[in-house]
C-alpha cells in the first residue's frame, strides 16, 4: 500500500490519513481514519503538524473535489464545537473501554476462584470423595443459577497464568461451562443442566490411572498405547463409583463424552441416536477444546478456526442440532479470534454478548495508545469484521500488543 507525505494544507474530504502525533495531541479515536468534513480538515490543520501521512488507495475523494473546488471554510464556531464533540467522544471510549476492563476484571476473577476449587477438588477425589462430589456439586448449582436468572450473558476470554499446571484443570472448567451454556441455549431443563456441567466436570477423570508418559505424549501412540488411552472413560466411571452420591446421568457422559454421531468414537463405537443427548453436548465442547489445545501446541488452532474444522470436515462426528446450536452460541468469531476490521484496523475478539453475537467486542491495535488504554470497542452502526487474520502474518508488535492467549479458556458474566 502506498504511503505518502502531504502537508495539512493538501488534505482532502475522503482522503485517507494517519496523523504522526501521540494520541494525546490530537481528539480523533485513532491516528487513523478517513476524512469526512472540512471541519475535520481544519482540526487537523490546527494541530501544527508538519505533514501527515496519505494513502491513495484506500481514498475516496468526491467528485466536485477533485476537479478543483475549494469547499467552504468551516467558521472557527464550528470548528471549536466539533473539536469539542471529538474529544468528548473520544473520553466517553475511554471511559467505556475501563468500565468493560472493570467487567472483565470481575469475571475473571470469578473464573480464577472456580479453577481453584476445581483443583482442589480432582485433589480431594482419590481421598475424600464424598467432599468432593459435594463440592463440585455447589460449583455446578451456583453456575446453573446465574445462567438461568440471567437475561442474558457475556462470553469472555480469560487468562490462565499457570498453563503447565493447571492445563488439565482448565479443560475440565473449560469443558464444563461451555457445555452448561450450551445445554441452557438448546433449553435443557435445570437438571439437565446441573448433569451436563457435573459430567463435563469429570469427563477426563479417568486419565488420572493412566501413565503420564502417555497422557503427556505428544508424538504418535502406539497400538497399546492408545488402546490404553481409550480405557479412560470406563476407568472414570469406576472411579466416580467409589461414591454413590455421582448423579447416574452425569455417569453417562464420563462414559460416552468420546462417543462418535458416525460410530467412530470410543469405547463402544455407538452411533446416532444410541449416544446419549447430554453425552453429545460435552462431545461437541470436548473435541473443540482439545482443537484449540492439543497436546503438541504446534497443531493448535484458533477458536475460529477449531469451530470452522468441526463444521466443514467434522460434522458427521455429532449430532447436526447440537453443533449448529454451539456455532451459534460461540459465534462466528468466538472470544480470542484475530480480525481485521472493515477500517483496516486488526484487533482480539475479547467477549461476545448472547443477545447480539454479530457485535463482538474486539481489543484494537493501535501503536499510538498504550497498551493498557488500548480502545475496547463493540462492532456496529458500520464498522463490522473484515476477516480473520493470520496470526503468524502478523508483525510481532501488533501480536506482543493484542497477546493472544496460548491457553484459550471461557467463562461468562450474567446480565440482568
Amino acid at each position: 500500500m502506498t504511503e505518502l507525505k502531504i502537508k495539512p494544507s493538501q488534505i482532502k474530504i475522503g482522503y485517507a490519513i494517519k496523523l504522526p502525533c501521540s494520541w494525546t495531541k490530537h481528539p480523533f479515536l485513532s491516528a487513523s481514519f478517513v476524512v469526512e468534513s472540512q471541519q475535520q480538515i481544519e482540526i487537523i490543520q490546527n494541530i501544527e503538524l508538519d505533514f501527515v501521512f496519505f494513502y491513495p488507495e484506500k481514498s475516496q475523494v468526491p467528485k466536485k473535489t477533485e476537479q478543483g473546488s475549494v469547499p467552504e471554510s468551516a467558521s472557527e464556531s464550528s470548528v471549536a464545537a466539533e473539536t469539542q464533540k471529538l474529544h468528548q467522544l473520544k473520553q466517553q471510549r475511554i471511559e467505556a473501554a475501563k468500565t468493560h476492563r472493570a467487567a472483565l476484571q470481575k469475571t475473571e476473577k470469578a473464573f480464577v476462584q472456580s479453577l481453584e476449587q476445581v483443583k482442589s477438588m480432582m485433589q480431594m477425589l482419590g481421598s475424600r470423595p464424598l467432599n468432593a462430589i459435594e463440592d463440585s456439586q455447589k460449583l455446578i448449582n451456583n453456575l446453573t443459577q446465574t445462567m438461568l436468572n440471567a437475561q442474558s450473558m457475556v462470553i469472555s476470554l480469560m487468562v490462565n497464568s499457570n498453563k503447565e499446571e493447571q492445563n488439565f484443570y482448565s479443560h475440565c472448567l473449560n469443558v464444563s461451562v461451555l457445555s452448561m451454556l450450551l445445554a441452557e441455549k438448546m433449553g435443557l431443563s435445570e437438571a439437565e443442566i446441573e448433569a451436563v456441567g457435573m459430567g463435563a466436570l469429570f469427563h477426563d477423570i479417568g486419565k488420572v490411572k493412566i501413565p503420564s508418559q502417555i497422557t503427556r505424549k505428544k508424538t504418535g501412540f502406539t497400538q497399546p498405547e492408545l488402546n490404553l488411552l481409550k480405557m479412560h472413560p470406563r476407568y472414570g466411571v469406576e472411579l466416580i463409583n467409589l461414591t454413590k452420591i455421582f448423579p447416574e446421568s452425569a455417569k453417562v457422559i464420563i462414559l460416552q463424552h468420546h462417543e462418535y454421531a458416525d460410530g467412530t468414537g470410543y469405547p463402544s463405537g455407538l452411533m446416532g441416536e444410541q449416544i446419549d443427548k447430554l453425552s453429545r453436548i460435552v462431545s461437541v465442547v470436548n473435541e473443540f477444546d482439545n482443537l484449540c489445545h492439543p497436546l503438541d501446541e504446534t497443531k493448535a488452532r484458533t477458536p475460529h478456526h477449531a469451530l470452522s474444522l468441526m463444521f466443514t470436515q467434522m460434522k458427521a462426528k455429532f449430532h447436526h442440532e447440537t453443533l449448529a446450536t454451539f456455532i451459534r452460541l460461540m459465534g462466528i468469531y468466538p472470544p480470542g479470534t484475530i480480525v481485521q476490521l472493515s477500517d483496516q484496523r486488526i484487533g482480539m475478539v475479547m467477549s461476545a454478548h448472547s443477545s447480539n453475537m454479530t457485535h463482538p467486542e474486539v481489543l484494537v491495535y493501535d501503536a499510538e495508545i498504550p497498551r493498557l488504554e488500548a480502545p475496547i470497542i463493540e462492532l456496529g452502526a458500520g464498522l463490522k469484521i473484515e476477516k480473520v487474520a493470520n496470526n503468524k502474518e502478523l508483525p510481532p508488535e501488533i501480536v506482543l500488543y493484542l497477546n493472544p492467549r496460548a491457553q484459550t479458556n471461557y467463562f461468562f458474566e450474567a446480565k440482568h
